[in-house]
């Protein structure tokens, strides 16, 4: 699916597109089961294990900013992980021994899908070394207008910048406060069934979708075998393992330096990056009003 050219342009700008991955069939897979799980929220009141509601929610009309988990609730999104061509792209950029290590489901509904503020997925999961990275699935078209996830090329070369707010963790960077270059931020857009990969330490962050369309983003989170979490205990060997979708276990971390800012004290308002972010002194991103459409 990629190439070397491709595989340096990662490794020197943090992110790449890679076009068409899926086709119409997978793609209709993975869209069923989404909306079965969305027409589900409507007997949902409040935020739990699996939604993460848009602050306009009701059960008349479910509004639904995040799955959490999708890989447990859509079992299209369980098989999509062990994707082969998914798998021959993560080897060329993170190694031959991958982990899968979480999902989510960004939904971004038109007109008013909320924004996603700065950050660095780094900052949240901090590991023995770097060669960490996401992958967005995009399910729908992504333009420059319906919310686009924007990356700063190069940033995952530079610093880890505080993600903290009144002194506790709070998952964004304050824009004010530090030293990004938001001029340089690019969008990662293409036609459904195509796929984004960041690099850890990338900043990124994406705005309110003001389109008349949807952009729902699948996101799994990927690790090489040989990083190990710096905060998560491992609890259960067998089942830590059972992630692993390339290459073999290894119990020798390898050690790599990489700036790391620990994600503490806790974010006072936990559930998901939308709760964290709540805190956040300044925020860049527009937040939806629904007085003012």
């Amino acid at each position: 699916m990629i190439n070397q050219t491709d595989v340096q342009f990662y490794r020197d700008q943090g992110y790449l597109v890679v076009e068409n991955v899926l086709d119409t069939t997978e793609l209709n897979h993975l869209r069923s089961d989404l909306a079965q799980v969305v027409a589900a929220a409507a007997k949902v009141t409040s935020n739990n294990d699996t939604y993460d509601l848009e602050p306009t929610h009701s059960p008349d009309a479910p509004r639904v900013r995040r799955i959490k988990h999708p890989h447990t609730v859509m079992p299209s999104a369980l098989e999509l992980m062990r994707h082969p061509k998914l798998l021959s792209i993560l080897t060329r950029l993170i190694g031959p021994g991958v982990r899968f290590q979480t999902s989510k489901l960004n939904m971004k509904a038109a007109g008013y899908g909320a924004a996603v503020e700065w950050h660095q997925d780094w900052a949240f999961y901090p590991h023995t070394n770097d060669d960490l990275l996401a992958v967005g699935v995009m399910l729908d078209d992504v333009d420059d207008i319906n919310g686009p996830m924007m990356v700063i090329p190069g940033s995952h070369k530079g610093p880890t910048l505080d993600h903290h707010a009144g002194g506790f963790f709070c998952g964004a960077i304050d824009p004010v406060k530090s030293e990004m270059d938001l001029q340089a931020a690019v969008p990662l857009k293409g036609p459904a069934g195509s796929m984004t990969f960041h690099h850890v330490r990338s900043i990124h962050g994406s705005a309110l979708n003001r389109s008349d369309r949807s952009r729902n983003f699948l996101l799994y989170q990927f690790t090489a075998n040989d990083a190990w979490p710096l905060v998560e205990t491992i609890d259960d060997w067998n089942e830590y393992n059972s992630w692993i979708v390339a290459g073999e276990p290894t119990l020798h971390p390898r050690m790599a330096a990489a700036p790391v800012r620990l994600p503490l004290p806790p974010a006072p308002q936990q559930g998901s990056i939308y709760e964290n972010q709540s805190t956040l002194e300044n925020r860049f991103f527009d937040v939806y009003d629904e007085a003012s459409t």
